[in-house]
């Protein structure tokens, strides 16, 4: 089948041919029909991959302190072969997408052949022709509704919105600043105004705080010395009852 994989040491982004994903226990086999291309977090990782080795240790000195406790525990040499184990692998990309099921693994009784269905999840829901989703990173889309496979594709961000606006246990009336109105930050917006919030926007963009507004937030502002005066201003003086950074 072919899948699009990204070079660990390059960054350099590849349609291959690999074989396809087996069936395995507590899963479903998907034919995809439609994935997600996610603009902020794929766009990061092809620019981190493009770095150099001092680049991209400066760029995640975590893992720098991963290599530094191996060299420690391991020795030089065995952490050598496992950086260079790592950057030999490809990446798989992607992480919301949906398709058609064409395969259902034991223990999994409430999804059926044929089946469409949202998936989510890194390394599961990928850009590819087939993949093997955990159950519980696969949602049925109710037959006979109109969603089509392009929307469902959408539904991880969604979630990821809802769990955060969730997360910030935000209540009918509330004042809840986002910041950062990329496609996630747009989607937070609809959500917490459908939740019956008063919602602020912040984006260094200023076309994005233009869409924002026409989405239905009740100011945006394109500094963040504006969204305080916003905060201020929407609450008598007191502040945000909630901020959610989608940035």
């Amino acid at each position: 089948m072919k899948q699009v994989l990204q070079q660990a040491r390059s960054g350099e982004i590849a349609v291959v041919e690999v074989p396809a994903p087996q069936l395995l226990p507590g899963c479903v086999l998907v034919r995809m029909a439609a994935s997600l291309v996610s603009a902020g977090t794929e766009r990061a990782s092809y620019e981190f991959a493009s770095k150099n080795l001092l680049q991209k240790a400066k760029a995640r000195p975590d893992l720098v302190r991963e290599v530094v406790s191996k060299i420690r525990r391991d020795g030089v040499f065995s952490a050598v072969a496992a950086v260079r184990n790592r950057l030999d692998q490809p990446n798989a990309l992607g992480y919301s997408s949906s398709g058609t099921v064409v395969g259902v693994g034991e223990s999994v009784t409430d999804l059926n052949l044929g089946d469409r269905v949202a998936c989510a999840g890194a390394n599961h829901a990928v850009h590819a022709e087939f993949a093997c989703i955990p159950r519980l990173l696969a949602a049925k889309i109710r037959p006979n509704s109109a969603v089509s496979f392009e929307e469902a594709a959408f539904t991880t961000l969604g979630a990821v919105a809802m769990h955060g606006i969730r997360t910030a246990d935000v209540k009918i009336g509330d004042v809840v600043a986002v910041i950062g109105l990329g496609l996630l930050g747009q989607l937070t917006i609809q959500v917490l105004k459908a939740a019956g919030c008063r919602v602020l926007g912040m984006d260094i963009a200023l076309e994005r705080t233009e869409l924002a507004a026409r989405l239905g937030a009740d100011g945006v502002s394109i500094s963040h010395n504006g969204l305080r005066d916003l905060c201020l201003q929407h609450s008598s003086g007191y502040g945000a009852d909630a901020v959610l950074i989608t940035a």
